[in-house]
C-alpha cells in the first residue's frame, strides 16, 4: 500500500518553522517573588506565633531569663541524671525552622492587570471596525543590557553573601536562561484590514526569539565572552536573600533607599521645559508633522562573535528576497547586515575592520548585537507573511487569479514551503505598520525601580510612535521617524531606485497610493520599495532618568503632538488612566461633533523609573493645558464643523 503524501516540505527549514512544532503561548505576563501570606489573605488566620505547637506548649520570652537558664542547666542536668527524672526547667521559646522572615513565593502577575506598571487603550474611533493590535509581555531571549561597573555592583553596604550579580536587590524573578526578565511591548496598526496586525501580534515575537537561537547570542551580562577567554555565566538570582529576617529587611530598605536617593538626584529644571503653548486658534502640528528627529542612538553590545554562521544567514535571507521579490530588493542592502552579506555593515563590524587596519596582527572584535536580530526578524516575519499570501489564490476576478503570480508586480516565484497565515482561501492585499519595544536590566531588578538602570531597545516600521519623558525636563523625547515619503531618509532611500511620489489633494506625499514607505504585507507594493527593514535605536536609561514609555498608533500620533500625549499621561494617576485619557481625547478631537473622522487609535503606557516625579519638571502638564481644553470645545462646538 503506497504511503501518503507528506504535507511537510522536502527540505523543511531548520530555522523558523513555528508552525510545524508546538508554539507555546505568549507570556503576558511577568514572574515576581511575594511573600506566601500576601497570596491568600484570610482574616480567620491566626495572628499568633508562626509554630503549630499548642499554647500550653510554650512560654513567653523573656531576656532576662537568658542568664537564668544558662545557671540553671548544669544543676537541672544533674539533679535529673541522679534521680533519673526530668525537673521542670524554664523553656526556650519556640523558633522558627530556618528563619524567622516571610516565606516568598514565585508567582506569575498578568502584564495587563498591573494597572501600576503598565496601562493599555484601544478605539476603533468612528470606524466600523479596529485594524489596530497590540501585545506586551514577557520573551525568552538573552539579556542584552550593559553590565553595571564594579563600583556600583559592589559596595560597602552589601551584605555578607550577596554576590555583584545583584541578589537581594528586588523582588523580581529570573528568566527560563537565568538572565533578568526582557520585556516586550508592540503596537500594529493595520490597513486594508486586520490580518497582518494580528499576525504580527501573534507571531512577531517568535521570530525575535527563534532569531536569538539562529545567531547564538549570548546574554550581554556574561563576565566574559566566547573568544576572549572562558566563557563564565554569570550567576543567576532565584530571588530574595533568604538568610535572616534582618537581612532581607536591610536589603530591602537598602533598595528603597536606593530608589528614593535615585529620584531625589534627578535635577528638575523649570527653565527648559519649553514654552506654552496658547490656544489662539491656530491648529497645532500632530506628532506626524512635527518632523522632530530622534536622538542618537546608543553602540550595539557585543553578544555573539560567530560572524560566518551570521553571514550565512543574512545572506540567505538576502537572497531569498532578490529571489522572489525582485524589484528594489535585488539592490537594498540592509542597514545592520554584514557587508559580506549584501548589507551596509553594523558598528560592531565597522569596528573590527578598523581595528584591523590600525592594527594587522590584531584578532577581529566583530560580532553581533541584538539590533542584527531585530532587523533579521522584521524582514524573515514579512517574507513568510508576503509569500503566505501569493500562495493563495485571488477569487476577486477569476480571470486575474489564473494567471502566472510574476505577470505584473506581486511575486516572481510562488511559495515553496507550507504556509497557513490568514484566510486560507482568501490572499489578503493590505498591510499594517509596527513598532516594537524592548526592556532589559543588568540585575533582576524590575526597570520600573527608581534606582535600576536599565537599556531601551527600539525596532520601528511605519508611522507608529514610541515616546519617553523625561524627567528633569519634562519634555518628549520621539524614539521615531514617521516613514513617510516626505521624510528625508525615505526620500533619499527610495529616490535612488528612481520612485515616484505623488501629492494628494490634501498636501500629503504618496508612493503608489500609499503613505507609508516602510511595512509589512502591501505585497503589490514590494517590487517598488515598500520594505519592512526597521529602524533600530538602542537607548541607556540611567535611573530615574525617564518618568514613562508610550507606544501609539497613527489614529493618536496624527492628531496629537508628542509633548500633548505626554502631557495628558502626566496627568494620570496610573499608566492605565494614562492610556485611557489619551485615547479619548485623541478620538475626541479628531471625531467630535460629529462631523470628524476618528481613525483606529492604540496607546500603551509603559511606568519607568521616575514615575512619581512625571509632573515636576519643566511645566509639568501646564504647558499644552489651555491649547488643549481649546480644541476640546473647538471640537465639541458643531458651529465649528460648517463649511
Amino acid at each position: 500500500m503506497p504511503k501518503p503524501p507528506s504535507l511537510l516540505p522536502s527540505k523543511p527549514s531548520a530555522l523558523f518553522s513555528p508552525l510545524l512544532l508546538c508554539r507555546r503561548c505568549f507570556h503576558d505576563y511577568f514572574v515576581t517573588h511575594l511573600p506566601s501570606s500576601s497570596l491568600h489573605p484570610d482574616s480567620r488566620s491566626s495572628t499568633g506565633p508562626h509554630h503549630k505547637l499548642p499554647r500550653s506548649a510554650s512560654t513567653p520570652h523573656r531576656d532576662d531569663d537568658d542568664n537564668s537558664n544558662n545557671a540553671d542547666a548544669s544543676a537541672s542536668s544533674s539533679s535529673s541524671s541522679s534521680n533519673g527524672t526530668t525537673s521542670p526547667t524554664r523553656r526556650s521559646p519556640a523558633a522558627l525552622p530556618f528563619s524567622p522572615s516571610r516565606e516568598m513565593t514565585v508567582v506569575r502577575i498578568p502584564l495587563r492587570s498591573a494597572k501600576h506598571h503598565f496601562g493599555s487603550c484601544v478605539s476603533r474611533g468612528t470606524r466600523p471596525y479596529n485594524e489596530d493590535a497590540f501585545q506586551a509581555g514577557t520573551i525568552e531571549v538573552p539579556a542584552f543590557a550593559k553590565r553595571r561597573p564594579i563600583s556600583l555592583t559592589t559596595t560597602s553596604r552589601r551584605p555578607a553573601g550577596a554576590v555583584a550579580s545583584g541578589e537581594g536587590e528586588g523582588t523580581s524573578a529570573d528568566g527560563a536562561s537565568g538572565d533578568p526578565q526582557v520585556f516586550y511591548f508592540g503596537v500594529f496598526d493595520g490597513h486594508g484590514g486586520r490580518e497582518c496586525a494580528e499576525f504580527l501580534r501573534e507571531r512577531l515575537h517568535e521570530y525575535v526569539e527563534e532569531g536569538t537561537v539562529a545567531f547564538r547570542l549570548r546574554s550581554s551580562l556574561k563576565k566574559e565572552f566566547p573568544g576572549q577567554g572562558k566563557y563564565a555565566r554569570r550567576r543567576s538570582v532565584v530571588g530574595p536573600s533568604r538568610e535572616t529576617g534582618r537581612q532581607g529587611e536591610r536589603e530591602g530598605s537598602e533598595m528603597a533607599e536606593a530608589g528614593k536617593e535615585s529620584l531625589d538626584a534627578v535635577e528638575v529644571r523649570k527653565q527648559d521645559g519649553g514654552e506654552k503653548v496658547r490656544a489662539d486658534g491656530e491648529r497645532i502640528p500632530s506628532a506626524k508633522e512635527s518632523g522632530e528627529p530622534p536622538p542618537e542612538g546608543a553602540d550595539p553590545v557585543l553578544q555573539s562573535d560567530e560572524n560566518g554562521n551570521a553571514e550565512q544567514l543574512e545572506k540567505e535571507l538576502i537572497q531569498e528576497w532578490r529571489n522572489t521579490v525582485g524589484g528594489y530588493f535585488k539592490r537594498f542592502k540592509p542597514e545592520y547586515f554584514s557587508v559580506k552579506a549584501g548589507g551596509q555593515g553594523h558598528v560592531l563590524e565597522q569596528d573590527g575592520v578598523q581595528s584591523r587596519h590600525t592594527n594587522p596582527s590584531a584578532e577581529s572584535v566583530g560580532g553581533i548585537g541584538m539590533e542584527t536580530v531585530l532587523t533579521y526578524a522584521f524582514l524573515k516575519a514579512d517574507l513568510d507573511f508576503i509569500e503566505a499570501q501569493a500562495s493563495k489564490k485571488d477569487e476577486e476576478d477569476p480571470v486575474l487569479a489564473d494567471r502566472a503570480l510574476n505577470a505584473d508586480d506581486v511575486l516572481e516565484y510562488p511559495s515553496r514551503r507550507l504556509k497557513s497565515i490568514g484566510d486560507p482561501n482568501k490572499r489578503f492585499k493590505g498591510g499594517s505598520t509596527g513598532s516594537v519595544a524592548l526592556i532589559s536590566t543588568p540585575t533582576p531588578t524590575p526597570f520600573w525601580h527608581p534606582a535600576s538602570p536599565s537599556t531601551l531597545i527600539v525596532s520601528h516600521a511605519g508611522d507608529t510612535r514610541i515616546i519617553l519623558c523625561n524627567t528633569a525636563n519634562g519634555q518628549a523625547v520621539p524614539l521615531t521617524n514617521n516613514h513617510h515619503p516626505s521624510t528625508p531618509i525615505e526620500a533619499t532611500r527610495l529616490r535612488r531606485y528612481a520612485a515616484t511620489f505623488v501629492t494628494d489633494s490634501f498636501g500629503e506625499e504618496r508612493m503608489s497610493g500609499l503613505a507609508n514607505t516602510r511595512a509589512f504585507g502591501d505585497m503589490s507594493r514590494k517590487r517598488l520599495g515598500i520594505s519592512a527593514e526597521p529602524e533600530v535605536r538602542r537607548v541607556e536609561l540611567s535611573p530615574a532618568e525617564y518618568s514613562f514609555l508610550v507606544l501609539c498608533s497613527d489614529g493618536v500620533s496624527g492628531t496629537l503632538s508628542d509633548q500633548e500625549i505626554v502631557d495628558i499621561v502626566k496627568e494620570a494617576k496610573t499608566p492605565e488612566q494614562g492610556a485611557r485619557d489619551v485615547v479619548g481625547f485623541a478620538t475626541e478631537v479628531s471625531g467630535g461633533g460629529g462631523g470628524g473622522d476618528a481613525d483606529n487609535a492604540t496607546a500603551l503606557v509603559v511606568r519607568l523609573g521616575g514615575w512619581e516625579r512625571r509632573s515636576e519638571g519643566g511645566l509639568g502638564s501646564l504647558g499644552t493645558k489651555e491649547a488643549r481644553e481649546w480644541r476640546r470645545r473647538d471640537a465639541m462646538d458643531p458651529r465649528s464643523r460648517r463649511t
